[in-house]
């Protein structure tokens, strides 16, 4: 990741994609990200699927599947290689569903590019200094610890130690019931 600390934009000369969420969310995105930055930008696409999705230019895509690099060595010779081809930025899928979630996060530590997230509606936003409060709130929402489920959560997490004392309570004196009954 770059650029989190700074403000600015670096030139773009490529991007780089996370599918990491359904596939017509990417095919929603293409047409904007080619709008802002044009037709002649490389976007390539890191993703759990053997195919390109609809949008995407065969000629000037490169695609890596996530399932041809199994294995730790295979893995760092992925991040190198995204490493090397020097992306301008990166965009990641958070969408909520849950997958790909450690490559994905793996992926936007590892290359150096200005990190957008795109969201369940194809939207995306900067993750940056200058956005920091963006950034908060959709990691509260994704959480659950914003909106309605707010109260919920945090009454679980504070009844949470209770909750666990009655437990080994009741258990050690039933335990403790079922010995003297024995003996």
């Amino acid at each position: 990741m770059r650029y989190v600390l700074k403000v600015g934009d670096p030139p773009v000369t490529s991007i780089l994609l996370v599918e990491s969420g359904s596939r017509r969310l990417l095919e929603k995105l293409i047409p904007t990200l080619r709008a802002t930055w044009g037709d002649t930008i490389p976007i390539d696409l890191v993703t759990c699927y053997t195919t390109l999705p609809e949008g995407f230019q065969a000629e000037t895509t490169r695609l890596y599947c996530v399932t041809e690099y199994r294995g730790r060595a295979l893995r760092r010779r992925l991040y190198r290689e995204l490493a090397a081809n020097r992306y301008a930025y990166m965009g990641i899928v958070c969408s909520g569903e849950p997958l790909m979630t450690k490559w994905k996060w793996a992926v936007a530590l590892r290359v150096p590019a200005k990190l957008f997230i795109v969201n369940e509606n194809g939207d995306f936003f900067w993750f940056s200094r200058s956005h920091w409060r963006v950034v908060l709130r959709f990691a509260l929402l994704r959480s659950g610890l914003a909106g309605a489920g707010a109260a919920r959560m945090l009454s679980g997490l504070i009844l949470f130690p209770f909750t666990l004392l009655y437990l080994l309570l009741y258990a050690t004196a039933v335990h403790t019931m079922r010995v003297l009954r024995r003996s």
